[in-house]
């Protein structure tokens, strides 16, 4: 059978206290629709349909393609939203899949499971329940004496004996496609100006239809974000899932209540993650390694048997058994060759490190191209910028900058020489030469080792 999936994601999420779309807020990482999206993916062969309202055209340009949009309009509830997805799947599918872009820890299981009920269903439709003392505003599975569900009252229409109930409609359902888009017309306007999808049950049960039923096994899965503690008390149920696999999968995590690590984030086995640890985005790290405590990686590749510590690195490349910090930042563009050693206070910006380069502390160095085996001397700092331009320094191989030197770029430092501490260099140096001095000069070759 084919199924097409519809994303219901036109509420304003008032609740939010926002000016920014609900389905856009982050969640470890991601827009809250993602994880739906993500979710459903492997289920259907076509694009979701998303239908949109508030927020339509930030949230299109956030998704970009693999989705449909189509446009509510005016916010009439539920059942005039699904109605809007009519003219984009009627006829092209056996099975419709409506899903909520605010439930964004249900698993693609989960979801599964109600597409083979509904599949082995004679009747038109089939929901997610779920049982909970804590209702958040789902509506109530009203059952009969024999266990067959009668009806969904939404909780601002049920009486006081019916919110006692704590069956609730999950707000997930799988529907035969030709008995939905033939009955969505005759559901009635509700007291509230809206067309509620959940009146489709009692359409179904006039007509004398069976109405099936999934109940959730995990319960965290249907929680809803309505506001930013619900967002806050997702965050940390996908931080626990991530954090579990994880350690599964061989890495140690000194305390997980204590890191933050996004889904993106690939680590390699025996890599011990110490407290405090944000990794972020596609991150990378490879195995044996030692990360933490108090550091942040984001969107950057580590290699094997690397240890950082209480420091910052972004959007960079670190080889196999570099270690940084403490208190190091690496920015956008660095690349750092095998056993470099950056010790505390460096910060790098768009240059390479060669093989077996130390950067012992308090340095600056940006657009920098260095060599093998360089030792860069304390409080020295590339001065890159002109007010105008960045210009590069190259540094060659076995360079010994001495401490406090500015290397004023353009620049090039040949082989194997050598500044004074506290130079000021402003013309290249040629290999095998010591220079030194405000501005630096010649003062011998360097000897032989």
């Amino acid at each position: 059978m084919v199924t097409d999936v519809v994303i219901l994601a036109a509420g304003k999420g008032t609740r939010m206290r926002s000016d920014f779309p609900k389905p856009l807020h982050s969640l470890m990482g991601k827009p809250i629709i993602h994880y739906v999206l993500e979710s459903a993916a492997p289920l259907v062969k076509s694009d979701p349909v998303v239908v949109l309202g508030y927020g339509a055209e930030q949230i299109c340009q956030a998704l970009g393609e693999n989705v449909r949009f189509v446009d509510q309009g005016e916010l009439l509830g539920t059942g005039h939203a699904v109605r809007q997805a009519e003219s984009l799947l009627k006829g092209q599918s056996d099975l419709v899949l409506v899903t909520c872009v605010d439930m964004p820890l249900v698993r693609t299981r989960t979801l599964q499971q109600l597409i083979d009920t509904q599949k082995s269903n004679s009747g038109p439709m089939t929901l997610l329940t779920v049982y909970e003392e804590d209702p958040r505003g789902f509506g109530r599975i009203i059952r009969n004496a024999d266990g067959k569900i009668q009806a969904i009252v939404e909780e601002a229409d049920a009486s006081a004996e019916q919110l006692e109930v704590t069956e609730l409609n999950a707000s997930m359902y799988c529907f035969n496609a030709d008995w939905l888009w033939e009955n969505l017309k005759n559901i009635k306007l509700s007291p509230k100006g809206e067309y509620y999808l959940t009146d489709l049950v009692a359409l179904g049960i006039n007509q004398d239809q069976d109405i099936e039923t999934v109940p959730a096994e995990d319960p965290e899965e249907l929680i809803g974000i309505n506001t930013r503690v619900h967002l806050a008390e997702a965050g940390k149920i996908l931080r626990r899932r991530i954090n579990e696999e994880l350690m599964l999968s061989g890495v140690s995590l000194m305390d997980p209540d204590t890191v933050y690590i996004e889904s993106d984030v690939k680590i390699g086995q025996d890599t011990v993650i110490l407290p405090n640890t944000f990794l972020q985005g596609e991150t990378s790290i490879g195995n044996n390694c030692q990360i933490g405590p108090d550091t942040r990686i984001f969107k950057s590749q580590i290699g094997d048997s690397c240890e950082i510590e209480f420091s910052v690195i972004e959007e960079s490349k670190i080889e196999n058994g570099v270690d940084i910090g403490p208190f190091s930042h690496l920015r956008k563009g660095t690349h750092i060759g095998p056993g470099v050693h950056i010790g505390n206070f460096g910060e790098i910006k768009d240059s390479y490190l060669g093989e077996g380069t130390k950067v012992g502390h308090f340095s600056y160095l940006g657009n920098a191209q260095i060599g093998k085996d360089v030792n860069i001397g304390a409080g020295t700092i590339t001065c890159n910028y002109d007010g105008h331009k960045k210009h590069q320094t190259i540094i060659r191989d076995g360079v010994f900058i001495g401490s406090d030197s500015m290397l004023v770029a353009p620049l090039e430092l040949g082989e194997n020489s050598t500044t004074g501490a506290g130079s000021v260099v402003t013309k290249d140096v040629p290999p095998d030469t010591v220079v030194a001095g405000i501005p630096a000069r010649k003062i011998a070759k360097r000897k032989k080792e």
